[in-house]
């Protein structure tokens, strides 16, 4: 196949030794920048992306696309360690990774996470290789409905799969949609909800909300119950690296499902972060156990991460095949390729081809070389919880407002992020999910655009979310994800009644 030889000839492009160097500095920087709450691999990638300038465009792109694969893997340490999500997509990662660190399987975790994260990465490159006209024709199909209507499967989705009260869900997702509609109106002009206060004019940003919420809310929480780590006597060692191997092919089909997700939503492109939430609740809906997700279970981590990895990669597709950016970090690499002098598109495949071919190459080794580095340094990672927690608490609130400051430079963002902590404390304290409210806080300004755009194309007529097979196919199964909660009501009802018949 034709494929297969331009793969070949991409190899011979990366595996030169300059190349491999500049992978192995990307990955080191990436995971760094993933452990740093608040930067993020967009972040990080627009702040190096001036450093590789005077490099060759193949080698420059080949360590930034390194540094993205970096920060995919660093984010799921501090989730997993901390509860503090170092990225957006990790914060699924932290509803089963931090309980099994607390519970002494800190390595377990780890291992998981790196081993899933790699998993998805792989089916996506894959899928990048062999697909990329197909799905780039497809992708074109997405229009503003059919964006909207995979952001309300997503929304439904978390409604439908939840074990906490769907009331309870909704109402968090609420405050969520309320905190997103905060600051300038993109559409109008018009100020909503900033109380004559000025910082206010741009809104709620996301990370500052995940840092206060995650990060400080366990903080507190942590101190009031006991300045201790509980996991601190993990031992860790290569045997449970290859012991955690040896048991996860047995969730072979977990890591098939989450890879077909975080395809489908890198590609639309949905993004990395719902399709790390979306194959949670996927994987805690189909498991036959699903009371233990929450509460360490494994299976809570393969999925979000295998996902995540899965959107991020694939993301990298349509900006490569039409210019279109399917994640904040692919955008950051669009705009790189404009400053180099390339134009993304069909044609940047035959004239540049060991540009693309070496690009491709380079999300294979750079995997590898990801996956190794991060695996050798587990013990290390995991070495952290050794330390007494009133000395690394005080290091984890420096982080966290460094993180914050960061963000927008901005001394405001550090006092938001401490009030997110506060109520991040009181939703844990009142048993109400943090998840949904930021799932709505990241993706309420997307949908709200997507939506409004569809209102003006359709002059106000909902009938366009029904208006072609594939944005009535999406739209239909939210509503049935919706509406799964009442199902599963009505099936206890019969059953309980049926019993009462039977000792009648």
């Amino acid at each position: 196949m034709e494929e297969i030889g331009n793969l070949m000839h991409g190899f011979s492009v990366a595996l030169t030794l300059p190349n491999l160097m500049y992978m192995l500095i990307g990955i080191t920087l990436g995971v760094l920048i993933g452990v740093l709450p608040g930067l993020g691999g967009a972040n990080g990638i627009a702040i190096l992306l001036p450093l590789t300038f005077s490099m060759n465009p193949t080698s420059a792109i080949i360590m930034l696309s390194c540094i993205y694969w970096g920060a995919l893997f660093g984010g799921a340490i501090t989730s997993i360690l901390f509860n503090i999500p170092g990225e957006p997509w990790s914060v699924a990662t932290t509803f089963d990774g931090y309980p099994m660190a607390q519970q002494g399987r800190a390595a377990q975790a780890l291992t998981a996470a790196f081993t899933s994260s790699f998993v998805g990465a792989l089916f996506a490159v894959i899928l990048i290789t062999f697909l990329a006209p197909l799905l780039a024709k497809f992708a074109l199909k997405f229009g503003p409905a059919e964006f909207f209507a995979v952001q309300l499967l997503t929304f439904c989705s978390f409604v439908g799969m939840s074990k906490e009260p769907p009331a309870k869900v909704i109402a968090a997702m609420m405050l969520g949609f309320a905190l997103a509609a905060v600051g300038l109106d993109s559409v109008t002009g018009t100020l909503r909800m900033t109380f004559g206060v000025s910082e206010l004019l741009k809104g709620f940003d996301f990370l500052i909300a995940v840092i206060g919420l995650f990060g400080i809310g366990e903080i507190l929480l942590t101190m009031e119950e006991g300045l201790s780590f509980k996991g601190k006597n993990a031992k860790i060692n290569p045997r449970v690296v290859l012991q955690t191997w040896a048991g996860l092919p047995r969730y072979w089909l977990t890591f098939l499902r989450s890879t077909v997700v975080g395809c489908w939503m890198g590609i639309t492109p949905g993004g990395a972060t719902p399709a790390s939430f979306m194959s949670y609740g996927i994987a805690r809906r189909s498991s036959k156990d699903p009371a233990s997700f929450g509460k360490g279970q494994i299976e809570g981590v393969v999925a979000p991460e295998t996902a995540a990895h899965a959107a991020g990669t694939s993301a990298l597709l349509p900006m490569l095949t039409l210019g279109i950016p399917g994640s904040p970090t692919a955008a950051v690499l669009l705009g790189g390729l404009l400053i180099w002098g390339l134009q993304p598109g069909p044609m940047l495949f035959v004239e540049q081809k060991d540009f693309v071919w070496g690009l491709i190459a380079s999300m294979y080794l750079g995997n590898i070389v990801g996956l190794l580095v991060v695996l050798t340094t587990v013990p290390f990672w995991a070495s952290i919880l050794r330390i007494p927690f009133s000395v690394i608490a005080p290091v984890i609130i420096v982080i966290c407002a460094i993180g914050a400051y960061t963000v927008h430079s901005s001394m405001f963002d550090v006092w938001l992020m401490l009030v997110f902590g506060v109520v991040g404390y009181l939703f844990k304290k009142l048993k109400y999910p943090l998840a949904p409210m930021v799932l709505a806080l990241v993706l309420g300004d997307m949908a709200e655009a997507s939506f409004r755009q569809a209102m003006l194309l359709s002059q106000g007529s909902l009938a366009i979310f029904w208006s072609n097979p594939l944005v009535g196919s999406i739209a239909g199964l939210a509503i049935v994800m919706l509406l799964w909660p009442l199902w599963g009501l009505a099936k206890d009802h019969y059953k309980a009644r049926e019993r009462k018949e039977g000792m009648a």
